[in-house]
């Protein structure tokens, strides 16, 4: 008899494996969300510091904090990012291009 295996290979994104119509958009945010609270974790400030630091009210430290990225935007957590002095670059570039790539940089 032979048993049948109970994994299957992950996809990197937790959400596409879940089969979420967002799942890029959550990944992204995600990954950003972290990258901010791993910042503001180093600094060790209290939520109200954060809260002045960021421009958002308490309760929204608490959501950030908690890891509740869906509540905010991509532009948003790039703008807490900006606040924790982080220098951003976009690297815009077709997804399918081949060889010859035609690449844009954006800094933020």
């Amino acid at each position: 008899m032979t048993e049948k295996s109970i994994f299957e290979e992950s996809s990197s994104n937790v959400f596409a494996d879940l089969g979420l119509n967002d799942a890029e958009e959550l990944f992204t945010r995600g990954k950003i969300g972290i990258q901010v609270i791993r910042l503001l974790k180093q600094r060790n400030l209290k939520q109200r510091e954060i809260s002045k630091l960021l421009g958002i009210p308490q309760p929204e430290v608490s959501y950030l904090m908690r890891g509740e990225f869906q509540r905010f935007s991509e532009g948003k957590l790039l703008t807490f990012l900006k606040r924790l002095d982080t220098e951003i670059t976009l690297h815009l570039r077709p997804r399918n291009a081949g060889t010859q790539v035609a690449e844009t940089v954006v800094s933020l």
